[in-house]
């Protein structure tokens, strides 16, 4: 037969395995939750590079817009000056506009 010594040696043996187990358990079960939160905030960082990196795409063409309005502006102004030009020709000929007419 085993000895009471050996039993209860056997037992405590047991319920230190047993704390040891749940221990690991609850460590596992809170690094999981944890890691599951990373993976969340890892997400949410990786959509908003992709929608950073989506706008980045588009700094080019703003740039050729930039190019495309700078063009209208000198040929506005030159417009406004042929403008001016023509007014202060009609302040000036009795006239106009039958001699614009005839040139």
């Amino acid at each position: 037969m085993i000895s009471q010594q050996a039993m209860l040696l056997w037992q405590i043996a047991l319920v230190v395995t047993l704390v040891v187990a749940l221990v690991v358990a609850g460590l596992l079960y809170w690094l999981h939750n944890r890691a599951r939160a990373i993976d969340h905030l890892v997400a949410a960082i990786w959509q908003a590079g992709q929608r950073v990196a989506n706008n980045t795409v588009h700094v080019p063409q703003l740039y050729g817009i930039a190019d495309g309005v700078e063009a209208i502006l000198a040929k506005a102004g030159r417009i406004a000056g042929h403008a001016a030009a023509i007014e202060a020709h009609a302040a000036s000929c009795p006239g106009c506009p039958q001699c614009i007419w005839r040139k």
